[in-house]
């Protein structure tokens, strides 16, 4: 078991914080932080509120940035350690995250790796993930079946230049994510392990999509006269 790991409060970047909006939550990739993710707010829908978190973990030298689960060989990533970074976002909702009608993630690389988890270890709280570049890690978890069920919406990205992320992670998302979600995969040609212009309007749609439906279920207020 991975020993638990927290959030740097202080060090969250925030857009739109205070108002009772739906909360989109970033998670930067390996060796970035979480100013990166949070360059991207320009192009996200407007009616929601934006949480950029840091990792917890210093990057290893010589890598800038930092890290939510260490990576000791590109083949070997521990699925518990993973779940120890999800866990800690989990506890960052649930000190910040009281007011928001709706919680969706958008992770990058590792990011995206932990906000998958993050759902499976809550399929009732989160209600999109949007998954860039990442993975969904190998092995069972109690909230599986009930993601199943569930069909959280996923929108997964990734391009056919990608070379970080290994083959066999690849091909697990790809027999996973069908099977645990409302998926929306899309596919690059030529795209490295980055995001493309065409990815993120993609993405603008997606959240677009997650919005129309926290309106949809939001309680209306009766007219007046």
């Amino acid at each position: 078991m991975a020993e638990p790991v927290e959030i740097d409060r202080a060090a969250v970047r925030r857009a739109r914080h205070g108002a009772p909006l739906p909360l989109l939550v970033l998670l930067h990739g390996y060796g970035s932080d979480e100013r990166d993710l949070f360059s991207l707010v320009p192009f996200l829908p407007e009616g929601v509120a934006v949480a950029s978190l840091p990792a917890p973990h210093d990057a290893p030298w010589p890598m800038p940035g930092r890290s939510w689960y260490p990576i000791d060989e590109l083949e070997r990533r521990d699925p518990a350690s993973v779940t120890a970074a999800a866990d800690a976002v989990l506890r960052w909702l649930d000190e910040e995250a009281g007011g928001a009608p709706s919680i969706a993630l958008l992770g990058f690389s590792q990011g995206a790796s932990v906000a998958l988890q993050v759902a499976r270890q809550d399929p009732d709280r989160i209600a999109a993930v949007v998954n860039l570049s990442g993975y969904a890690a190998p092995g069972e978890l109690p909230g599986d079946a009930a993601l199943r069920e569930r069909r959280t919406p996923v929108f997964w990205g990734r391009g056919t230049r990608d070379d970080v992320i290994p083959p066999a992670l690849v091909d697990h998302t790809a027999q996973w994510l069908p099977d645990h979600s409302d998926l929306t995969g899309r596919v690059y040609p030529g795209l490295t392990h980055s995001v493309s212009e065409d990815e993120l309007a993609d993405v603008r749609r997606f959240l677009d999509g997650w919005l129309a439906e926290v309106q949809a279920s939001s309680p209306r207020e009766p007219a007046e006269g």
